[in-house]
């Protein structure tokens, strides 16, 4: 029998430990503080992006308003992947709908990221006192920063900079996990977004050992997520994370097999899916949840981010079908 102490512990966490042997699965999603909500749209009127990521008090207000809108089972940091340019002195604006723009300067500036990212530590700190449920911190992987930075071809023009260059974002992303796991964060999520743009033989040489480090390097558990991840899915259990978020290209019960039972999946509904009626959406949720039935270390979630034009009756759909599941779940 699971443990009193396993029981009482959030349900998120149970699931990630693989130990959620009572009741539904917990869900959230991948962006859910962002566009689609009139709440934040609201915000969004009166502060740049920039001011939204660097105040701790928009930090904590974005970051609430999913869970005491929607009652999902856990918070995700409102930050952004591209904090880390900002500890090489690099400059990062958000100019428009094109996407973040990154300028760096010729010699990057090495800076202390406790001291440049302490809105992050303050922002979680302020969510800690008031959340009631786990807060998942996060950081972009490292190739994907680094595309930001200096766009994918560089990889091939410069492999033995690129490689340099992996490091030191790798090393102040470590830095900048351990602050957050530091200031009471639950969970770390990596985003290795454009791992999708690899080969698999380029993943294993310019994203996985960074990742590894990454996930190696804090005490709380991670869980990897990546576009593509359900190509890569030996790559990505060969390094033991606690969970692995999958993309809807497979069926989530076929990842299953390939999955140790100790590392939690996650996902993994197309995020399209949410632009249809309530009663498609509660269809293909309870499908996902059924073929899942009976996994302790199931978390759902969307197999990409949620879209901002999605009506947020819809997203409260998914979830309520997920929080009104009774499945039997056995040992």
């Amino acid at each position: 029998m699971p443990s009193s102490t396993v029981s009482s512990a959030p349900r998120f966490l149970r699931a990630l430990r693989c130990e959620n042997f009572e009741g539904r699965p917990p869900v959230w999603i991948m962006r859910q503080a962002g566009r689609y909500l009139p709440a934040y749209q609201a915000i969004r009127k009166k502060h740049s992006l920039e001011e939204m990521f660097r105040s701790p008090e928009l930090i904590y207000t974005i970051t609430k308003q999913p869970i005491d809108i929607l009652g999902v089972d856990a918070a995700i940091l409102f930050a952004d992947i591209l904090h880390i340019p900002l500890t090489l002195g690099c400059e990062v604006t958000f100019p428009g709908k094109q996407g973040p723009v990154v300028s760096c300067p010729v010699e990057l500036e090495v800076k202390n990221v406790e001291e440049t990212l302490d809105f992050v530590r303050e922002g979680i700190y302020l969510l800690k006192d008031e959340l009631e449920v786990p807060l998942i911190g996060f950081c972009g992987g490292p190739f994907t920063v680094l595309k930001y930075m200096q766009g994918k071809r560089w990889i091939y023009s410069h492999p033995e900079e690129t490689h340099a260059l992996l490091q030191l974002v790798t090393d102040q992303s470590l830095a900048y996990l351990k602050l957050q796991e530091d200031a009471g964060v639950d969970a770390i999520q990596i985003f290795e977004s454009w791992a999708n743009t690899l080969s698999r033989k380029d993943f294993c040489t310019f994203a996985l050992p960074y990742l590894k480090q990454l996930v190696d390097g804090v005490d709380i558990p991670v869980i990897l997520f990546s576009r593509g991840s359900c190509h890569l899915v030996s790559d990505l259990v060969a390094m033991q994370p606690s969970g692995i978020s999958f993309d809807w290209f497979s069926a989530l019960y076929e990842m299953r097999q390939k999955v140790p039972q100790h590392i939690a999946i996650q996902g993994n509904l197309d995020p399209e899916i949410l632009y249809a009626s309530p009663s498609i959406i509660q269809k293909e949720t309870e499908k996902l949840l059924k073929s899942m039935e009976g996994d302790p270390g199931f978390i759902v979630n969307l197999g990409h981010g949620i879209l901002p034009d999605i009506p947020v009756d819809h997203v409260k759909c998914f979830v309520d079908t997920v929080k009104n599941y009774a499945p039997l779940i056995s040992e």
